[in-house]
């Protein structure tokens, strides 16, 4: 029996667009991602590095301004659906699960939410939750198994009685290999809001 959910936040509340950051990259002159900068980002998405030399590096490797490459790192973000928020509200508000946020992001990505839906909506959504657990916060990111090992042992959790939501593979794999029940949700073929239509609960 499920008594607990953790939710992934991109492409589950927030809709992504995945490639918009390599296009505008590309369009300033970054057309080759190299293992250096997937570092420097997962680095930086862990929290291991600050939000100035995380920009440091790309501003002092390539002649891209800070203004631009903020803009295309946050183009990636697109709209946060209301109905969603809607669904999350009457979830929390029933109080039959236990409901936790894990996410890999970044603090500039964070603050560009923050800006694009308003404060009193990111409150809103982040109070659905009994944990909001980002990856730049906790030093930690999916799939690695101790992110999940983290939450887990946090808050008691039990793996055959917790769910978790999430849109990449290798997210939900690195979870079920715990014995977390996954739902491996597919965004361009599902949403959310059908979590009671899918009889994982």
């Amino acid at each position: 029996m499920i008594k607990n959910i953790i939710f992934d936040f991109g492409d589950i509340f927030i809709n992504l667009d995945k490639e918009a950051t390599y296009r505008e990259m590309a369009r300033l002159g970054v057309s080759k991602i190299t293992p250096e900068m997937i570092k420097v980002y997962q680095d930086y998405e862990k929290g291991l590095i600050e939000t100035a030399d995380f920009i440091d590096y790309f501003s002092s490797s390539f002649p891209i301004s800070e203004e631009d490459l903020v803009f295309a790192w946050n183009a990636v973000l697109l709209d946060f659906p209301e109905n969603r928020l809607f669904f999350l509200k009457k979830l929390a508000a029933s109080g039959k699960y236990r409901l936790f946020l894990l996410s890999n992001t970044n603090d500039l990505h964070i603050e560009s939410v923050k800006n694009s839906v308003g404060i009193p909506f990111f409150t809103e959504f982040k109070n659905c939750f009994e944990q909001f657990y980002l990856s730049h916060e906790i030093n930690l990111r999916k799939p690695d198994t101790e992110i999940y090992e983290f939450v887990l042992k946090s808050n008691q959790l039990s793996p055959d009685e917790t769910l978790f939501v999430d849109d990449l593979k290798e997210n939900t794999v690195g979870a079920s290999l715990l014995g977390i029940q996954v739902w491996n949700l597919n965004p361009t073929k599902e949403c959310v809001t059908e979590l009671f239509d899918k009889n994982y609960l």
